[in-house]
């Protein structure tokens, strides 16, 4: 009975045993690159394309306009704008 207690602790214990022997041993290249610190991935912008062929521009018009405030009559700048083809 002893005997096979004492094989099951054995079995038992090997990889407690095993394990700092692991720890110990020297980390790979690739596990080397791994543990720097890499900066962050740069981020793809997104693209415009722009159409030659449709000429649109904005057109606007801006006047002033009087505004009653509790605190007075103000002159207020106004705009208003759409899109128009050249």
């Amino acid at each position: 009975m002893l005997p096979r207690l004492l094989i099951a602790a054995i079995v038992a214990a090997l990889p407690l045993i095993a394990a700092p022997a692991k720890a110990q041993t020297a980390p790979s290249p690739i596990a080397r690159s791994a543990a720097v610190a890499s900066p962050p991935a740069a981020r793809v912008r997104g693209r415009i394309t722009v159409h030659p062929g449709r000429l649109l521009y904005r057109r606007c018009t801006d006047w002033y306009e009087l505004q009653h405030r509790p605190s007075g009559t103000v002159l207020y700048p106004q705009m208003r704008c759409w899109w128009v083809r050249g």
